[in-house]
């Protein structure tokens, strides 16, 4: 079956689909999101979204990633009344799994401050702790060696969330050194882990 569809309903043992929204902010890291969406979609009965902050958008090409892309101009176009849903609330009872990958300096901030200024952080700021979110942050060696980064990752850790560690590679800007986005796969097999932890299929 096509990756990201609903499997087949069997009476006896119906077949629940694993859903993780991914979350993108601007980091040059998020030019790997297209790359980043098709190797999770490998995983069967795999189901995923993405959430975008405006900022990413600049460094990907949204043709180039095969499932539903939300951002802030989705959650207020939907409300228009009293009655209509609120995206980031739909989002987070939608998601079994969160995934920010990459998350960079500004966003890492905002969530360690409790900051809900856009979509993403909407959700992140509702997400509900009894259910895993994994964080991959992303940003220049100058500015990951800044004391207040290493303060603010302990936060996000405290809240029960997950760093998948950034690793030391030469970055686009030309610095070498600790602050680049973990590798796809690395990122993957996290996901992967997860669902196995979860007694899920991650092979077909």
């Amino acid at each position: 079956s096509e990756p990201g569809l609903p499997a087949e309903k069997s009476s006896s043992a119906p077949q629940k689909n694993f859903r993780v929204l991914v979350g993108v902010t601007g980091s040059v890291a998020a030019l790997k999101l297209p790359l980043l969406v098709n190797e999770l979609l490998k995983i069967p009965g795999l189901e995923v979204k993405v959430v975008t902050t405006e900022r990413a958008k600049h460094f990907y090409n949204s043709q180039e990633v095969p499932v539903t892309l939300y951002s802030d101009e989705d959650e207020w176009q939907l409300w228009k009344g009293r009655s209509d849903p609120v995206l980031h609330i739909e989002l987070r009872r939608w998601a079994d799994l969160m995934l920010v990958a990459p998350l960079d300096a500004n966003t890492l901030a905002k969530l360690a401050n409790g900051i809900c200024d856009n979509l993403l952080t909407c959700v992140i700021r509702a997400w509900d702790l009894s259910k895993p979110l994994l964080f991959c942050p992303a940003m220049n060696t100058a500015m990951w060696e800044h004391p207040i980064t290493a303060q603010q990752v302990e936060q996000l850790k405290g809240f029960g969330y997950t760093e998948i560690p950034c690793v030391v590679k030469k970055l686009v800007c030309g610095d070498e050194g600790r602050g680049a986005m973990a590798e796809v796969w690395t990122i993957v097999e996290s996901v992967k882990r997860i669902l196995e932890e979860r007694d899920l299929p991650t092979q077909s």
